[in-house]
């Protein structure tokens, strides 16, 4: 479907090629540059996400010596070095420029080869695009203008958008996919799932607060029912890091009964999860049988509809072909032997002496 609109939107061969290299990176005309834009391109968001996490390790940085000046008790200055903060090395920067130099190249020949605008910007990955690269752009602008501030380290907050670039490996993982669009289809059951448990959290922290103030309790670590808010959503999701533990009888029965409807509030929608997974994993397997031409027409997020009688007679118009099918099946129940009637006596000397 793709390639015949490239194909109609597209007169010059070369325009051709070129929409189908960039607007279908891994399914272009091409084979040799198909594995070489996808492995440059995973080699980038591989490299970028590498360098976000390393460059906060703290034999990666580089300490940022600043003299300060200190007005002693007999008035009298002194000097010394300050190496409280630290700033990542500066390979760091030109390996995230070199990254993001690519990331923007990519986005803006895709966004100019693509035939329709509109839903290149609203696709989501595309968002997640442009706005990590936006966000290195806009760490430059902070990092100069904004340097001098008290509370500059704050703003490297933002950065971490990046770390969303992760989910550009979907355009060429088939199994990251299956999971978005398992995670797609059993959206009502997430959502269920989540409502129950936020009911339970909240009932049981309330319980467990006041079951904790029955008796005399001086080790009492529920002070509110917000800090059982956090021990109910760690029990019942069977977590249990310890830090808050009921000590009074009431409360450890409590605890057990959150426990227990934590399991089966979370078992409850799991098959239905797992059915839809099997169901686009099974239909991934088919369609990876298929032939390369019809792999491109069939993609993974849409299972293929059924074909109607008219779709195989491009030149019969749909009434007359649900008109000869009717005849045929009708033709067909009145000559099965189930349904003949032997004839009756006087027919059958009828039939005779005729």
């Amino acid at each position: 479907m793709v390639s015949n609109l490239l194909k109609c939107l597209t007169t010059d061969r070369a325009t051709f090629i070129h929409l189908q290299i960039i607007y279908q990176p891994f399914q272009g005309l091409l084979p040799p540059l198909r594995p070489i834009i996808g492995v440059v391109s995973v080699f980038f968001i591989c490299v970028s996400i590498l360098s976000f996490c390393l460059k906060t390790h703290p034999d990666m940085r580089v300490p940022v010596i600043r003299n300060i000046t200190v007005n002693t008790s007999d008035s009298s200055w002194s000097w010394t070095l300050d190496k409280n903060m630290t700033n990542a090395h500066i390979a760091f920067f030109y390996i995230e420029c070199l990254c993001n130099a690519w990331f923007t190249f990519e986005f803006f020949v895709r966004f100019i080869a693509c035939p329709n605008k509109c839903d290149f910007i609203k696709s989501s990955v595309n968002i997640i695009d442009y706005v990590a690269t936006l966000s290195f752009y806009i760490d430059l602008i902070l990092a100069k203008f904004a340097k001098h501030l008290e509370n500059a380290d704050i703003l490297e907050f933002f950065s971490i958008i990046r770390i969303m670039r992760l989910f550009k490996l979907t355009r060429h993982s088939s199994g990251l996919k299956i999971l978005i669009q398992t995670f797609r289809a059993s959206a009502k059951e997430l959502t269920l799932l989540v409502f129950f448990l936020v009911l339970g959290i909240v009932i049981f922290a309330s319980l467990v607060y006041y079951a904790e103030r029955i008796q005399a309790n001086p080790d009492n670590n529920f002070h509110s029912i917000p800090l059982g808010l956090w021990w109910a959503l760690v029990t019942m999701t069977t977590v249990g890091y310890g830090d808050m533990v009921p000590k009074t009888y009431v409360g450890m029965f409590v605890g057990a009964l959150c426990a227990l409807a934590g399991v089966l509030t979370i078992a409850l929608p799991v098959p239905v999860i797992v059915s839809n997974f099997a169901m686009y994993y099974s239909h991934t397997q088919a369609r990876a049988k298929l032939p390369k031409k019809r792999r491109r027409v069939l993609p993974v997020e849409q299972p293929r509809a059924p074909r109607l009688p008219a779709q195989t007679c491009p030149n019969t118009q749909a009434p007359q072909a649900i008109a000869a099918q009717n005849r045929r099946m009708n033709a067909i129940k009145a000559n099965h032997p189930k349904d003949q009637q032997p004839p009756k006596m006087g027919e059958y000397l009828h039939r005779y002496l005729k």
